[in-house]
């Protein structure tokens, strides 16, 4: 084995993928693309197997590095210019909140789940959708907030305020069915949890595709959305 090619193609794919990361601007991983995600999968492929294959020339690597650094530069010049492009291929951020309801629509289009989209709201530290006036699901995965104003980011110490025991709220129904262990973990029953849910305008259980209660801010339920 010719460990001096070897270390030739390594420093030259090492290079190249450095060099074109310059090009293509800094970004952290949480703000990839789809489109940046394959490109560095792709990237690391092309690398990898040029660098122990004889048969691979070194011009060959070269090339490749060459012709795929223009195809990405091209493709980011392309949809910079034309919006609608980066929309197609990228996608466009989702709105799966909306004034405190659940656009369940939006969340099946980009398949984010119930489960999925009540992580992403715990790891912002908020534990109930009673503090959220809309999330945006953005292109990269993540979850943007903006909370209702009661519920501002407010030290109870700046206000002299006494401490208060703190709650985890508690799912009473998921995508039309009752969480009754839930229920009889609280103490209440299911006729308990329909008059809460005629109170808040749902006529089934069916109708709500989601419903936690807090002892502190009462009864939240959103329905199947648009």
């Amino acid at each position: 084995m010719d460990f001096m090619y070897i270390g030739i193609k390594l420093i030259t794919g090492f290079i190249g993928l450095w060099g074109m990361t310059r090009l293509l601007g800094k970004k952290e991983i949480s703000q990839l693309t789809p489109f940046d995600f394959v490109s560095a999968l792709m990237l690391s492929e092309l690398v990898g197997n040029t660098v122990y294959d004889k048969e691979v020339k070194y011009l060959e690597l070269l090339f490749a590095l060459a012709l795929w650094t223009v195809l990405s530069l091209t493709f980011e010049k392309i949809t910079q210019k034309y919006k609608k492009l980066r929309r197609a291929f990228e996608g466009s951020p989702a709105v799966v909140i909306e004034k405190g309801k659940l656009n369940v629509k939006a969340m099946r289009s980009n398949s984010l789940d119930l489960e999925q989209l009540l992580m992403l709201l715990r790891e912002q530290g908020i534990f109930s959708l009673h503090e959220v006036a809309y999330g945006i699901f953005e292109n990269n995965g993540s979850l943007s907030i903006l909370k209702k104003s009661p519920y501002d980011t407010v030290v109870r110490g700046d206000l002299n305020l006494p401490d208060e025991p703190v709650e985890l709220p508690v799912p009473l129904i998921e995508e039309g069915e009752v969480k009754f262990k839930e229920l009889e973990r609280i103490g209440r029953d299911e006729e308990w949890l329909k008059e809460l849910m005629k109170e808040s305008g749902f006529k089934q259980i069916k109708d709500i595709f989601y419903a936690e209660w807090h002892r502190e801010h009462g009864f939240y339920a959103s329905g199947w959305g648009k």
